[in-house]
């Protein structure tokens, strides 16, 4: 198996999410793909099955945000201080769904333990919450408004969201580690302003970001760096840096689509 690691730094919300769904278009039964990546302007991501009406785009546009659909589901995910990471597995590497959505949890706890003394303590979440019965309430737009299965929480709270989809052969999996403050403005990006400051509320009361941990800056680098050894100890493989040749590829692509 060939694994590619892909550092694409800070890019559009369109630019990111057609990467990740690039790649899941390309692998190869004999190779996977584990990238990290932030977001230039911050963007609201909405799940595959979301409805756009639910944001305020002109206060989007006037706040200079992105707006983007994400390929996997779940909900409104505002992408600003935190680390997004992607992983791509072809279905013949032999792990469930659950399993590589558990196992990416365990590495990324380890690995935030790693990045910060602090971080030891984060653990992951047990319960499954009723999913249905949530999307009935003010937060069902908001991805962290809740915690599933296997997430990654520091007491109690929600550090890291996460989503996953069958593509063809492989599985997609990409989520957001939460660096800073900024994700919980997301309700004033909201076309329904009625709940507002109750959902800001509730999304500092259930949701919690590395730096207030720590009381730190987030040295991103560090950060990538200590995610990219845990990778590579818990699977037990080496990421080979394939950064320009596939963003080469996907910026060769887009440009014969669009001729």
């Amino acid at each position: 198996m060939i694994w590619h690691f892909i550092d694409s730094e800070s890019s559009s919300g369109e630019f990111n999410m057609e990467l990740d769904i690039f790649l899941s278009e390309i692998c190869k039964e004999n190779e996977a793909f584990f990238r990290l990546y932030r977001w230039n302007p911050y963007t609201i991501s909405l799940g595959a099955n979301q409805n756009i009406n639910e944001i305020d785009i002109e206060k989007c546009r006037e706040d200079n945000i992105g707006l983007v659909k994400r390929p996997t589901g779940g909900r409104a995910i505002l992408h600003a201080e935190e680390l997004t990471y992607s992983l791509i597995l072809p279905v013949s590497f032999g792990l469930s769904a659950r399993d590589i959505y558990n196992k990416v949890s365990i590495t990324l706890s380890t690995a935030l333990a790693n990045y910060h003394p602090k971080l030891t303590s984060v653990e992951l979440e047990n319960s499954q919450p009723n999913f249905k019965e949530l999307l009935n309430n003010p937060s069902g737009s908001l991805c962290f408004a809740s915690t599933a299965k296997s997430e990654v929480k520091f007491e109690g709270k929600k550090l890291i969201g996460s989503a996953q989809r069958k593509m063809n052969n492989v599985v997609l999996q990409h989520g957001s580690i939460l660096c800073g403050k900024k994700h919980s403005e997301l309700p004033s990006y909201l076309i329904d302003k009625t709940h507002t400051s109750e959902l800001n509320k509730e999304l500092l009361n259930k949701t919690i970001e590395i730096e207030t941990i720590t009381n730190e800056s987030i040295d991103y680098s560090l950060l990538a760096n200590a995610i990219k050894q845990q990778f590579q100890n818990n699977w037990e493989m080496t990421l080979n840096d394939s950064t320009n040749l596939f963003i080469s590829k996907f910026k060769s692509e887009k440009e014969t689509l669009s001729k």
